[in-house]
């Protein structure tokens, strides 16, 4: 199974919420990689473990040389003339407008090669993430839990709601069938 997720700012960045919380908990019965554009460590946080920021974490800075060395700054701010190890300036570990995802192909691997892949409160309008989605399988089951996506990709199942209030019960869902599977 490969959970994506959005850049939905209604899930807040000072906690982690049910949804965050949920989708961790699925790791007991499946093979779990999150796929987020958030620079948050919300999922992290709620207990997730393997988790591929495509847009990069806020809680580290880098240089800006080829090297990218990476430092964990957690809150801390950057200043002008503050310097990585190999004496170039420093800079949030973000991606900034313009500039190339990261692990963009790593995430298109796991997608199309999970069983189930989960989209979470998107819009798929922040591209080249948003055509992710096309590089799922055929067979995969495919779950877009969204307030404002008009149209779905195709094979998707769309449920409208709060991730807060879809995924839990969606992860019991998934959780029940993985048991009645192994047993």
């Amino acid at each position: 199974m490969r959970s994506t997720t959005s850049d939905d700012s209604r899930l807040g960045t000072q906690f982690q919420t049910a949804a965050h919380q949920a989708i961790a908990s699925l790791e007991t019965s499946y093979d779990v990689v999150v796929i987020t554009q958030n620079v948050d460590e919300l999922h992290e946080r709620a207990g997730s473990i393997n988790v591929i920021h495509v847009h990069g974490q806020i809680a580290y800075a880098r240089g800006t040389s080829e090297a990218r060395k990476r430092y964990r700054i957690e809150g801390s701010p950057i200043s002008m003339g503050q310097l990585c190890d190999d004496g170039t300036q420093l800079r949030p570990d973000v991606v900034w407008f313009g500039e190339d995802v990261q692990f963009l192909e790593e995430a298109r691997a796991h997608i199309a090669s999970a069983g189930k892949v989960l989209v979470v409160g998107t819009s798929l309008s922040v591209f080249p993430v948003a055509s992710l989605v096309n590089a799922a399988r055929g067979r995969a089951e495919k779950v877009l839990v969204s307030l404002n996506v008009e149209k779905p990709p195709y094979g998707y199942r769309c449920l409208r709601g709060k991730a807060t209030e879809v995924i839990p019960a969606l992860a019991v869902k998934w959780l029940a069938e993985a048991n009645r599977n192994s047993g």
